[in-house]
């Protein structure tokens, strides 16, 4: 057991969803063996050992097809029943409605015996009919089913007060198991395409984000490029001529290459850079949205004086923080809740991403990853450390702590400016 609850944990939200779904079919199909072993113990002696096998035989039939029927819902992932399935089911519970009628006209039953079994194997034979068939289909097959059992009841039922409560009960339960079974499936289709939609959702913001930075890499190099190309032809025809005016193109050209590479670096240093009241912001109604309670508690950096105090590299450093962590959330976490805290004391700069996401991880086991690394790379050129471990309760939690102090004796590069366009480049894979 403890290990089923383990492997639960590690679930995602939309499979462990579906499994408790399925469970609760499989806890009805039990429900009904226990009701109906009740039944037959107290009514062997009266049925006789020959009806009670034939009984117990389309029981045993009836509760294995209806977990066969119910698994095939499209509801579910699946391609729906084939008529042979359902066909055989509906034959089977006929069967055993009518094996049940026949001995209450043989006298071997009365009919306080037989109402609780018609309404019981009515019931649950509504539920997979209404499930596994579009509803209006699944409804009439299933109205027609209790129809003639009540019918065939009123013909073989000498007392009317028992046939109205189990037509009464009928009436009620199994509308009420049917519509159960089809809402209970219907919650796991919604749920698999609100996942889904979240998925498409973070797969449209990258999308989004690499057309915006090539569109301002078209606008900065798209004229540039076409003047060199100009210049650079003019050149050649000049220098088959014999023009001396060809070294000077070439020289213009050499100048837009290298007011090009400035620009580049440009758009590069504004892409890389981040605010991080905006990415706090970003976080909390991205979280949000994606069904994730998130608090934000900043108010050491909005007091006044704050933002002066902790130097501009320092708060883009802890707003790619924020970036990655909002990204692990949506990524690799199943949170229901994420809680992120900035403080600033004397000297030193401090941000916490807690979430509970991380089910199933030994608590106090690290997390590692490119995009860890490389936050780690970013904090450490303004003198900060990182770190990410799984906490007890499923929980994880990103921190980052900058020392102020220390800052003066870090390497030149601040994680903002690239060292070549390679490197950039490089670096904006990574992230």
């Amino acid at each position: 057991m403890l290990r089923w609850l383990q492997r639960a944990r590690r679930m995602s939200g939309p499979e462990r969803w579906r499994r408790y779904t399925v469970s609760t079919m499989y806890f009805l199909a039990l429900f009904e063996a226990v009701l109906m072993s009740v039944w037959l113990s107290s009514t062997r002696e009266e049925i006789g050992a020959g009806p009670f096998a034939v009984v117990a035989a389309l029981l045993l039939a009836h509760l294995a097809l209806q977990i066969r029927l119910s698994l095939t819902a499209p509801y579910l992932g699946a391609d729906g029943p084939t008529r042979r399935l359902l066909a055989l089911h509906l034959g089977v519970c006929s069967a055993l409605l009518g094996v049940g009628l026949a001995l209450r006209a043989a006298d071997r039953l009365e009919p306080e015996q037989l109402g609780p079994f018609l309404v019981w194997v009515l019931m649950f034979t509504a539920g997979p009919v209404v499930l596994a068939l579009p509803l209006r289909r699944g409804g009439a097959v299933v109205g027609a089913l209790c129809a003639g059992t009540l019918l065939a009841a009123a013909v073989v039922g000498p007392r009317a007060e028992w046939l109205l409560v189990t037509a009464l009960t009928t009436a009620v339960g199994a509308p009420f198991m049917g519509l159960t079974y089809r809402a209970s499936a219907w919650g796991v289709k919604l749920v698999d395409e609100l996942d889904a939609a979240r998925a498409v959702q973070a797969r449209l913001a990258v999308a989004e984000e690499r057309l915006r930075f090539g569109r301002d890499l078209h606008d900065v190099l798209g004229r540039n490029l076409s003047v060199m190309a100009l210049k650079s032809e003019l050149a050649v025809q000049l220098a088959q001529r014999g023009r001396p005016e060809a070294a000077d193109q070439m020289a213009e050209v050499q100048r837009v290459a290298q007011e090009s590479q400035r620009e580049i670096r440009a758009v590069v240093r504004g892409y890389r850079a981040a605010d991080l009241h905006a990415e706090l912001a970003g976080a909390r109604a991205v979280l949000r949205a994606a069904g994730v309670d998130c608090e934000v508690d900043e108010a050491d950096l909005t007091a006044p004086g704050a933002r002066e105090e902790v130097p501009e590299e320092v708060r883009s450093a802890l707003a790619w923080v924020v970036r990655e962590g909002t990204t692990n959330v949506l990524r690799h976490a199943d949170a229901r809740a994420c809680t992120v805290s900035l403080r600033a004391g004397p000297g030193r700069v401090e941000l916490t991403m807690d979430n509970d996401g991380a089910a199933g991880a030994e608590p106090g086991t690290p997390a590692d990853g490119a995009g860890l690394a490389g936050l780690r790379e970013r904090l450490a050129a303004v003198g900060g450390t990182l770190s990410a471990v799984h906490r007890g309760g499923g929980g994880f939690r990103l921190a980052a702590r900058i020392d102020l102090g220390t800052r003066a004796g870090v390497a030149p590069r601040n994680g903002l400016e690239p060292r070549n366009g390679l490197e950039a480049g490089n670096d904006l894979e990574a992230s």
